[in-house]
């Protein structure tokens, strides 16, 4: 049986600190989106403008003043903060239609997606336990969708599953844009990710706000009541934004999502004291299977580590046996070749030295009988 300390590591801890901290941010951002539907303002793009210009100028000026290239091609950036700006819309857009609780709970949609977009581009390997956490945490997601559909009247919104619909869309591209967000910042930068997509989502925001929002903003009349929420939603946004890069480098895409699911209860402590909501009793059941499921996925990353560690020691130990199986064949190779060049060399020098002697035998041979003969002349 494993102890504490072998269950939990240090790594863990503060990944689930971060991700905690970083719950409370998104639990802000969907109270103020849910204070802004309620007065009846709709542009959700808008919403996340200011968060994107935030981005450009904080992390854009860290960027100039490094003055370094790009590690990422700039049209990945373009991609990303398409994605990104879209998935905002689709969720944001959701809080006028669902609770504030459906819309919390429904992000755990993004799990399995993670899962698949991190195993099938990423390479990353999950092991039993992580499924059976993930499998836990999705079946929250199914009571949340049967209890929107099966009290209507009690879930806060006036369409709650076209709200559930957008909820699910906007997490499907949270996904991808978590996941892409997971190889930048560790194959390129997290100033640089951070830079360029707020200056890519500011842009897009822009064009979109010009197309679908302007006449939106027009109508709003901007009071205190107004203008807190928006700035409220701005400055969360950019907090979140800023520490997102981190987790995803410490712990992954999935565990973010995971972390960020615990969120729903903080959304369900402002939805009954705030705005003085009755909730369903289904929630509860939800709430415990993403708790369940969030610390199932989260524990025996000790384990892990040391199996990984292994794999990596079993994987260098490999490559360096077959070096060395192939440096023995070359060595064998080469004194095979000299072996052979040497017999080869000895032979002819064998052969070279047999008429040599044979020539000389025949030499004094010859300077014998000439002497007999000169003998028997003078005779």
């Amino acid at each position: 049986m494993g102890t504490f300390k072998d269950f939990w590591t240090k790594k863990t801890l503060v990944g689930l600190g971060l991700g905690q901290f970083l719950s409370l941010l998104i639990t802000s951002t969907g109270f103020s989106s849910s204070e802004l539907a309620k007065k009846g303002i709709n542009a959700p793009t808008s919403q996340s403008l200011l968060n994107y210009v935030l981005l450009a100028i904080v992390f854009g000026s860290a960027m100039i003043y490094r003055k370094k290239a790009l590690k990422a091609k700039w049209y990945y950036y373009i991609l990303l903060g398409l994605v990104d700006v879209e998935a905002n819309f689709l969720v944001v857009k959701a809080y006028q239609y669902t609770s504030i609780t459906s819309v919390m709970l429904l992000d755990c949609w993004s799990i399995p997606s993670v899962i698949f977009l991190t195993w099938f581009f990423l390479k990353t390997k999950y092991r039993y336990r992580k499924f059976v956490g993930v499998a836990i945490c999705v079946a929250g997601l199914v009571v949340v969708v049967f209890s929107d559909v099966h009290a209507g009247d009690r879930a806060g919104g006036s369409n709650p599953l076209k709200g559930d619909m957008l909820v699910v869309a906007g997490s499907m591209l949270y996904a991808i844009s978590n996941v892409s967000e997971e190889f930048l910042v560790k194959n390129a930068d997290r100033i640089e990710l951070m830079a360029m997509l707020g200056l890519f989502g500011a842009i897009i925001s822009a064009c979109q706000i010009s197309i679908l929002e302007r006449n939106e903003l027009k109508s709003i009349h901007w009071s205190a009541g107004a203008v807190i929420p928006f700035l409220g939603f701005a400055a969360a946004m950019f907090l979140f934004y800023s520490g997102v890069p981190i987790l995803l480098k410490l712990s992954g895409a999935t565990m973010l999502n995971l972390s960020l699911l615990t969120s729903d209860m903080w959304s369900v402590l402002i939805r009954i004291f705030a705005y003085h909501e009755k909730v369903d009793w289904m929630y509860f059941i939800a709430f415990a299977a993403v708790a369940v499921g969030l610390f199932v996925y989260s524990g025996g990353d000790k384990e892990e580590e040391d199996q990984t560690k292994a794999d990596v020691a079993y994987e260098e130990a490999e490559r360096s046996k077959r070096f060395d199986e192939e440096a023995g064949l070359g060595s064998s190779d080469r004194r095979s070749t000299v072996a052979e060049s040497s017999k080869s060399g000895t032979s002819n020098r064998k052969h070279d030295s047999f008429p040599t002697y044979a020539a000389a035998e025949n030499s004094g041979t010859e300077n014998k009988s000439m002497g007999k003969d000169k003998s028997r002349e003078e005779s």
